[in-house]
């Protein structure tokens, strides 16, 4: 008998192949890294740091992981870096163990607005751990405004200044944001999740020269494998509270790695470590430039196509691969967009848009992404019909033959795009015990 797990994974394949994926947060990982994810690295425990496990037979993960360490300091410029995070949340979870007791201040992105669950939510253990404060963005411009970050970092006063986002099309002013930082003696957090790719292809501003700790995940522009980074460059917090000396690099970097493990994970998984390692090889190449320009110049086609057609894209525009569509106008929710729009072969996400008058589950909004299909090979032009298929299934949502029609379509279009992906093999189920 043959397993059904790997023919729901096929089924997964062919909806990948099959459909436009405009999910900002998601991308296709090469054949190399998903090849050392699925490795014999899967089996091996190598708690601690290279050199310093607490189980034998690590010489060879040792030297895994310091050749991801290495090729990640290359790419960002950091001085150092922890690539054990098994995610983004886990890599913001054990900078703000390391940084702040219970109860201490933290200012942050507000979510609605944009910025991240482990930023300080309510629903999330640093909003439960930590006291919080938020900024936001401006609500006749829908941008932030460093004015009020700064007013409210003066009266708050908090310990960890956080910034980043989950959906801001705009580019982020770090020189700034130090700048308040140092005004109320607060350490700078950036997390760099989603445009991490972008910046490491030196196309939007730089945290590593502003920023204390930079956090991120690997998967998004990066187009690794799923988990997260820590990173510090040349100037980072003092353990001790006083201007910085170099020499407290390595403490600091000691009171990081401690956060993390034993902090609050346990043992690194090689296998995904290995990715991320061939993941940095290959953002190191020329060709990662290239791509990395094409995915904000494909976002800005499909935020000027959707302008023409007559829906209101949030601050007009985007520097980065995020397009946030306010579809008042339209009179649907997000839900029912997304709803539809996966019908007929597109994949969204419903959004809140700032001072979105629905609820998260309902949402005004849409949050559309173009990493993924740049690296399917779409351009501009691709971008522009990508606009017209959205439109269409949206102004067609209570058609169901006119979805599947446009399904259809992009099904036949893609044929020309296809995924580096080979079928999945089904492997058979013993006779006995079978689950």
């Amino acid at each position: 008998m043959i397993d059904p797990i790997f023919a729901w994974i096929e089924a997964e394949r062919r909806r990948q192949a099959e459909g436009l994926e405009l999910i900002a947060s998601e991308n296709y990982a090469s054949p190399a890294v998903l090849q050392a994810l699925g490795s014999v690295l899967n089996n091996k425990y190598a708690e601690g740091l290279p050199g310093k496990r607490y189980y034998g037979g690590c010489t060879y993960v040792d030297e895994v992981e310091r050749l991801a360490q290495e090729r990640l300091k290359l790419l960002f410029g950091a001085e150092w870096v922890n690539v054990q995070p098994h995610s983004g949340a886990q890599a913001n979870a054990a900078v703000l163990l390391a940084l702040l007791r219970p109860g201490e201040k933290l200012l942050s992105f507000q979510l609605a607005h944009g910025g991240h669950l482990t930023h300080g939510s309510p629903l999330n253990s640093s909003g439960r751990l930590y006291t919080v404060e938020h900024y936001g963005v401006r609500e006749d411009t829908y941008l932030l405004d460093y004015d009020e970050i700064r007013e409210k970092a003066l009266k708050f006063r908090p310990k960890v200044l956080m910034a980043g986002a989950s959906s801001y099309p705009r580019d982020w002013d770090w020189k700034t944001l130090r700048q308040i930082a140092d005004e109320v003696g607060a350490t700078l957090v950036a997390d760099i999740a989603h445009p991490a790719g972008l910046i490491a292809a030196k196309l939007l501003n730089d945290p590593l020269p502003h920023c204390h700790i930079v956090t991120s995940t690997t998967h998004k522009t990066l187009r690794g494998p799923r988990g997260g980074i820590i990173m510090m460059g040349k100037d980072f917090p003092n353990p001790l509270g006083e201007k910085t000396p170099k020499g407290q690099l390595k403490k600091m970097s000691t009171i990081l790695d401690s956060a993390l493990f034993p902090g609050i994970q346990g043992g690194p998984h090689m296998h995904a470590i290995a990715a991320k390692a061939v993941a940095f090889g290959e953002a190191l190449q020329p060709e990662f430039r290239s791509y990395a320009q094409q995915v904000i110049r494909n976002a800005q086609a499909l935020a000027q196509a959707l302008m023409e057609l007559d829906y209101t894209v949030l601050t007009r525009g985007t520097d980065n691969h995020i397009v946030l569509v306010d579809l008042r106008n339209k009179g649907i929710t997000g839900r029912h967009a997304e709803e539809g729009l996966e019908m007929a072969g597109i994949t969204i996400n419903k959004n809140l848009i700032p001072y979105d008058p629905q609820p998260p589950l309902i949402t005004s909004g849409i949050r559309l992404g173009t990493p993924a299909l740049t690296t399917r090979g779409f351009t501009e032009a691709e971008f522009r019909q990508v606009a017209q298929w959205i439109d269409q299934a949206l102004t067609n949502l209570a058609n169901p033959e006119k979805l599947n029609a446009i399904q259809a379509e992009i099904r036949d279009f893609l044929q020309s795009y296809p995924l580096p992906y080979a079928p999945i093999t089904p492997a058979a189920l013993p006779a006995e015990g079978r689950v």
